[in-house]
């Protein structure tokens, strides 16, 4: 959700920060300058995310429980609070946002990955992006992806933790989330001016 949002209406980054945990060095050679962009700002975004201290004090609270785990259960969190909050970071509605997510990103089928369209088709039949804006929904969520860890990852119950100190890592989201907005604008400008002088 937090990738589709810092893609600021720009197609092909969209497909790109949505892609990027898919795909793997010689890859990026087959994709369009402007999707390449975007797997590399959905880079970036996730380097910033996994070292900025207010997320890493999110996780000190997680870590004794689900260990390495945490990082992907604090990004979950935060597609939750984006979700619950939209109203706050956007005009248009919630509803018609992830449907326009799933078009946009459909269009450019023929350069999915490997594994990612199967994953694509169920995100929007049942419309996940959507659905993280709910308790339940990141429940299912968590759940599924606990099913496909190789080890005991307890994902399954992360949403209880959440519950327990929702206010808190609340307060965690909007205070993290305006510095991450700053930094995904600046570096998307960024990359995008350098691509153009190539």
């Amino acid at each position: 959700m937090a990738h589709a949002y810092l893609s600021f209406h720009q197609e092909e980054i969209l497909v790109g920060n949505f892609i990027g945990d898919f795909v793997k060095g010689k890859m990026m050679v087959s994709f369009p300058k402007g999707i390449r962009q975007g797997i590399q700002l959905h880079r970036e975004i996730d380097k910033f995310t996994d070292s900025h201290p207010l997320v890493r004090a999110g996780q000190s609270y997680l870590r004794p429980i689900f260990g390495h785990y945490s990082t992907v259960i604090t990004d979950i969190y935060f597609d939750y609070f984006l979700g619950k909050n939209w109203n706050r970071y956007s005009n248009q509605s919630l509803k018609d946002f992830t449907q326009s997510v799933y078009e946009q990103v459909g269009a450019y089928e023929s350069y999915f990955p490997d594994r990612f369209g199967n994953l694509f088709y169920w995100m929007k039949k049942d419309d996940w992006l959507y659905h993280y804006s709910t308790i339940e929904g990141i429940q299912r969520s968590l759940t599924g992806l606990s099913k496909r860890t190789r080890f005991d990852s307890k994902m399954e119950r992360a949403h209880l933790s959440l519950l327990e100190r929702e206010d808190e890592f609340e307060v965690i989201f909007f205070a993290f989330f305006e510095d991450l907005k700053t930094f995904a604008r600046q570096k998307m400008t960024e990359i995008q001016t350098l691509h153009d002088s190539d």
